[in-house]
């Protein structure tokens, strides 16, 4: 068995993270059962580093330490060295991640945790720099003097037992919950809203100082709010926050797309890594903008930032790729954001009418000193009608100018040695991207084709008819799912069915439900776990309670439960619904914008979700313009084919024996295409304008 960890393993890894560091001189194990008991046999502690593909500072400290022979010496020796792709294992990401937070007070990647044996940490960290540097120990004294303190007998019992506690520590954070449940209060979602309000940088928009992240379940809460309650702060927070993203240098002014946040308050400089949640879930908040304001600015940022990820990170197959990475070739070097910044004479040499380069420098900021390391990354610097007064020229001819140059400068940019591609497809952000795609196809009269051709591969390649794996790269798949992955994924199918009318992703996202209730609902605790049930037996099983990168997932399966209740009569759907957020009440009550995702969920249940029975087989325009528009959300559309014959195949499909109260009775009123609104029970009457029966439903309940 210790031969294993004689070499490096990970060249036996699909994972592109993992394979990066192949070649590197030290001995990395993937995380295994074959490493850990290797672990306890020869009695050594685990140094344990988790990054991803596309991370800055895991490629730095990769350069600098994981390269260097004597490093890989001391952790070869007295270590037994493993590697994790965080997007693989979010769970143990988790785990490790909230020790780190909580010894350290911040987290982050590389993620560096040192284990015992049994995988209980007692050290942690995040980026260590080869020799001292601000306080921060160099990485190869902490490796030897933490060998040291292992083989010393009083240290390492000192070792042990603050393992212990740190242990004892996650498990109780991530396992346990409340000995008492809590309703959500009705006002919690413009409570939520309020606080959004009273956090947000009202000067450039967002939360916080710098770094500056997306934050988009907060964006859907003031959505959500300002519907509700129709209160002009929730809207002006969420317009400034959109605006000030979409004009700054976190968008991707040329090609479309979101980098992963902005370094500075100002949302000037990215890090330029653009990720595939990113992208769906910042659609979704621009989608739910332009339905709140009509700003067709809105629409084109969702138009560009779907075609971006149709043309760079999709499989030809379908699906989803992962990542594109910030470093790109640029005289022979790696350099972070090589491939998307500019300076004038590049603009000039590429563009070839003058005056269209001398436009397109002014409108979005290209200068000789530049904003990043003497070169410009695209921001909206100037609108163009400032730039046709000063230039005595049309808006329409200054905007034409810059179309053409922008249309050069593409062209041009692709060219470039390209950022690399994490080409792992993942279940998860595979759901949150289906989902923009089929929101878009509502409000955009968009083709879903791309979502349908992702889910598909999901379900043909990723899932067995019982469970789902999480990750397809180059035809291996691999990883029991996360609740992230059925989750979003189960989203992704029910938003396409209301997209398409297509009963086949509605049948696939009920049997993700119920997988979700086999695999991940623990009754008796009242709450769903981030791992399935009989899943590997880590050190915590965790809950996803909080919004992270993505949203969290307990909250999405919550909001799902209440959606998809009307179609599932032998199941409790809503009823777990209603158990998780009361379960957790009390922590969605006193941090509601921490809990986004939870606190929306619980806005759901309390409210119920507003499901609209669509009688139509060929449905009129005005219900296309209609649910463009309208914004009622938390709603479901449920389509219903007019004929029983074809309602009964549809029942075939879902494997229902009758037709559920969503369906039933509602028929064509005067043999025209006819809605119905529905929640809790209530109905509107049959209308054939669907925006009748949704003013009906505004007021009445």
């Amino acid at each position: 068995m210790t031969a294993a960890i004689e070499r490096n393993r990970l060249d036996e890894e699909e994972s592109p993270y993992l394979r990066d560091h192949a070649d590197n001189p030290v001995n990395w194990q993937p995380w295994d059962d074959e490493t850990l008991e290797t672990a306890r046999e020869l009695d050594r502690p685990i140094f344990l580093s988790v990054g991803y593909s596309a991370c800055h500072w895991c490629h730095v400290m990769a350069s600098e330490s994981f390269d260097d022979e004597q490093v890989a010496a001391v952790l070869n020796e007295e270590f037994v060295p493993v590697k994790v792709d965080r997007e693989e294992r979010p769970d143990l990401d988790s785990i490790y991640q909230t020790v780190c937070q909580r010894v350290s007070g911040r987290g982050g990647w590389p993620l560096s945790v040192w284990l015992t044996p049994d995988g209980d940490p007692f050290q942690v960290g995040t980026y260590f720099p080869p020799e001292p540097r601000r306080g921060m120990p160099g990485f190869l004294d902490l490796l030897e003097d933490i060998a040291t303190a292992w083989n010393d007998p009083d240290q390492r019992e000192d070792m042990e037992e603050r393992a212990d506690q740190w242990t004892a520590m996650v498990t109780g954070e991530l396992e346990d919950v409340p000995d008492t449940t809590h309703e959500p209060d009705d006002d919690l979602l413009e409570s939520a809203a309020e606080a959004a309000v009273r956090a947000a940088d009202r000067q450039h928009g967002g939360w916080g100082s710098g770094p500056k992240f997306p934050q988009t379940g907060r964006l859907h809460l003031l959505a959500r709010a300002q519907v509700e309650t129709g209160r002009d702060p929730f809207e002006t927070v969420l317009v400034e926050t959109l605006d000030a993203m979409a004009e700054g240098g976190m968008y991707d002014q040329l090609g479309g797309g979101f980098h992963r946040y902005a370094t500075d308050r100002d949302w000037t400089v990215p890090h330029f890594e653009k990720m595939l949640y990113d992208n769906a879930e910042l659609s979704r908040a621009y989608l739910a903008g332009y339905r709140l304001t009509g700003d067709d600015r809105y629409a084109e940022v969702v138009e560009e930032t779907l075609g971006f990820v149709e043309r760079e990170l999709t499989h030809p197959e379908g699906g989803f790729f992962s990542t594109l990475g910030a470093q790109s070739e640029w005289e022979g070097q790696d350099e972070e954001g090589a491939f998307y910044v500019w300076t004038p004479e590049q603009v000039e040499e590429t563009v070839d009418d003058a005056t269209a380069a001398a436009v397109f420098c002014e409108r979005y900021g290209v200068t000789e000193t530049g904003n990043f390391d003497g070169k410009t990354v695209l921001t909206r610097a100037r609108p163009p009608a400032e730039l046709s007064t000063n230039r005595d020229i049309s808006e329409t001819e200054t905007e034409r100018l810059v179309e053409q140059a922008r249309g050069q400068l593409l062209a041009a940019r692709g060219e470039r040695p390209r950022p690399p591609r994490d080409e792992k497809i993942l279940a998860g952000w595979n759901g949150l991207m289906i989902s923009a795609v089929a929101k878009a196809a509502l409000v955009l009269d968009r083709d879903p084709a791309s979502a349908r051709d992702a889910l598909g591969f999901a379900r043909d390649q990723l899932w067995d008819g019982e469970r789902l794996s999480r990750r397809y790269t180059d035809g291996v798949v691999k990883i029991d799912g996360y609740l992230a992955d059925y989750a979003f994924l189960a989203r992704g199918a029910f938003d396409l069915f209301q997209a398409t009318r297509d009963p086949e992703p509605l049948a696939f996202a009920l049997d993700l439900a119920r997988a979700i209730e086999r695999e991940f609902w623990d009754a008796e605790r009242g709450t769903l776990y981030f791992t399935p049930d009989g899943g590997e037996s880590l050190i915590a099983r965790p809950q996803e309670l909080t919004d992270q990168s993505t949203p969290a997932s307990i909250g999405v399966a919550a909001e799902l439960f209440d959606a998809l209740d009307p179609l599932a009569p032998d199941r409790e759907f809503a009823a777990i619904a209603t158990a998780v957020v009361e379960t957790h009440g009390d922590r969605i009550r006193s941090n509601p914008l921490e809990h986004a995702s939870l606190t929306l969920a619980a806005d759901t249940v309390s409210r119920g979700t507003l499901q609209v029975t669509l009688v139509a087989d060929d449905p009129p325009e005005e219900w296309a313009e209609t649910t463009a528009e309208r914004y009622p959300e938390p709603c479901g559309y449920f389509w219903r084919p007019t004929a029983d014959d074809s309602l009964d195949s549809w029942l075939d499909t879902l494997g229902l024996e009758t037709a559920p109260g969503v369906w039933a009775n509602k028929t064509l009123k005067t043999g025209r295409p006819t809605a119905y609104a529905c929640r809790q029970g209530t109905c509107s009457p049959a209308r054939t304008e669907l925006v009748r029966a949704l003013d009906w439903a505004k007021r009445a309940l």
